[in-house]
């Protein structure tokens, strides 16, 4: 039989996964062609090899009208290799080998007649993010034939879900032996459709939450722990004439934190942050250099954090006003609520690490109950510090409020 080739347009981020490897992996957001890819991969090593026995798996497998059968028999007629292939109603056999691609859901199964699929090649996990722990712990030593693969695609939604938990939940150090893992969103496909593209800048300007989730690929975090849950949106826009400010905020590095500056207005009830900068470990020199380079910090006043006099002296001798920000107990929770008294919260697209702080910032919760703490989880604060340092003189005491005004209320 002659060699056939296929000519497979893929994307750069999918390359690491077209290696044989025991697990395979594509995580990532909405239009980002992992099942393309997967069903590609598929169907080509089906060509290659006639007698492969190939078979998608769900959790729960209702219909194949939905399922990867309907990508898969989609790619067949892409590559134009339809003659190739028998497309029953239940299955997809090879034509010229024993080779067959079947769909299951593991809900149907038993420890017992999983056995069945002792003797497959490859195993695709489609919407694995609904895999059960016990499906996947009956699956992985089910798959067991020599170069056997299991394939895993999937929307992630809690660093907890088993598929996530067995690939390392995020941490790259933690991958299973034999594991390759890729993200990757609609912005690594070059085939992304336009109304795709459309309908994730749209979702990007009024929700950062809900695109970070859907679009990007990120974990869903609960808005009862995040701190200006429903209280920002991205968008582009020019100071007006109106508006107070600007202001400016600094908060200082260390070790691996950052040190960062924004430049914020406060203009029709809303709070304006447009523009952002910051690095790790930046000497007094570049300090100094990228400070300057935020519009009008040269020739105002950037409040900075308190904790560090000495770097706050050797910027003020180069000759910008900086000056220590005002801290009280319960300063951050007071701070938190003047951020949270704005009608909308304003993040200009060129900022990106503060719109990602802002979708990150979160209380810390309960280890065994889980219930939210009126504690803050460190990590993902700095721009924010920063600009609450930068509206200190703005920002009301706990005390100096109307005494109807409850301590329950204000604080949460």
């Amino acid at each position: 039989m002659p060699t056939i080739e296929l000519d497979i347009p893929t994307a750069e981020v999918f390359e690491p996964l077209l290696a044989p490897a025991r697990y395979k992996g594509a995580k990532g957001g909405r239009s980002s062609g992992k099942s393309w890819f997967f069903a590609g991969l598929a169907v080509e090593g089906a060509v290659a090899y006639p007698n492969r026995r190939f078979v998608c798996i769900r959790e729960v497998q209702r219909s194949l009208r939905y399922s990867a059968k309907s990508v898969i028999e989609r790619k067949i007629r892409a590559l134009e290799v339809s003659d190739l292939f028998d497309v029953t109603e239940r299955e997809i056999r090879r034509v010229g080998g024993e080779g067959v691609m079947i769909f299951e859901g593991m809900q149907d199964h038993t420890a017992d007649s999983i056995r069945s699929l002792e003797g497959f090649d490859r195993a695709w996990v489609e919407e694995a993010h609904s895999l059960s722990k016990r499906s996947l712990d009956i699956l992985t030593p089910t798959i067991r034939a020599p170069g056997s693969e299991i394939w895993f695609s999937w929307n992630p939604d809690q660093p907890e879900d088993p598929v996530d938990a067995f690939f390392g939940g995020g941490n790259p150090d933690k991958l299973p032996d034999g594991a390759v893992l890729v993200h990757t969103n609609y912005l690594d496909n070059p085939f992304c459709p336009t109304e795709a593209i459309q309908e994730a800048e749209r979702l990007r300007r009024v929700d950062p939450e809900g695109y970070a989730h859907v679009w990007l690929g990120q974990y869903n975090l609960r808005s009862d722990v995040q701190v200006l849950v429903g209280k920002c949106r991205v968008d582009e826009f020019k100071e007006r004439a109106h508006w107070d400010g600007p202001y400016f905020g600094a908060d200082w590095g260390f070790s691996r934190d950052p040190t960062v500056i924004v430049r914020c207005w406060i203009g029709d009830d809303r709070l304006w942050i447009d523009h952002e900068d910051g690095g790790i470990q930046w000497d007094s020199d570049t300090i100094e250099r990228r400070f300057r380079a935020i519009p009008g910090a040269a020739t105002h006043v950037i409040r900075a954090d308190s904790a560090r006099p000495e770097t706050i002296a050797a910027l003020r001798d180069r000759g910008l006003d900086i000056q220590a920000a005002e801290k009280w107990k319960g300063s951050v929770e007071d701070g938190i609520q003047f951020l949270r008294s704005f009608d909308e919260i304003v993040i200009h697209e060129r900022c990106p690490k503060t719109t990602e702080e802002a979708r990150l910032w979160r209380y810390k919760t309960d280890r065994l109950t889980g219930d939210p703490l009126p504690k803050l989880e460190d990590g993902h604060e700095h721009r924010w510090d920063a600009i609450r340092y930068a509206l200190a003189p703005l920002i009301r005491r706990r005390e100096e409020l109307p005494p109807f005004i409850s301590q329950s209320h204000y604080t949460g």
